[in-house]
């Protein structure tokens, strides 16, 4: 926001982004994360509740791509944290975690985006 100019999500974004909020619905049963349609402003995505004090960290978003990015970065991080408490691979990056694993896990883990993108169109 620029001081006396406030920027509103345009409906056809508005629509795109409810688009993908539904499409990582996966996400937010598993994950500290919540996803609201704020009106006019945008999505505000909520995440790392804690009792009694509320969510640590909240982002805006009005444009439906960065709103994809950041949720396929969410999932994403995920599943290579549970790959990583499956094995000895605590202390690592996500990098590394994801070149350790088999080509072909790696290719089922990539399909998911495509998989999100999908859904988001429908």
């Amino acid at each position: 926001m620029v001081m006396g100019k406030q920027v509103y999500i345009t409906e056809e974004e508005r629509r795109k982004c409810q688009k993908v909020v539904d499409a990582y619905a996966e996400l937010y049963e598993k994950e500290d994360i919540v996803v609201l349609d704020a009106g006019k402003y945008g999505f505000v995505k909520l995440q790392y509740y804690k009792f009694n004090f509320g969510f640590y960290d909240n982002v805006i978003f009005t444009n439906s791509q960065e709103l994809f990015d950041d949720l396929w970065k969410e999932w994403f991080n995920m599943q290579l944290l549970i790959l990583a408490k499956e094995t000895t691979m605590t202390e690592i990056r996500y990098d590394d975690i994801f070149n350790c694993q088999s080509k072909e896990k790696q290719k089922e883990i990539m399909s998911k985006r495509h998989y999100f993108e999908e859904k988001c169109k429908s």
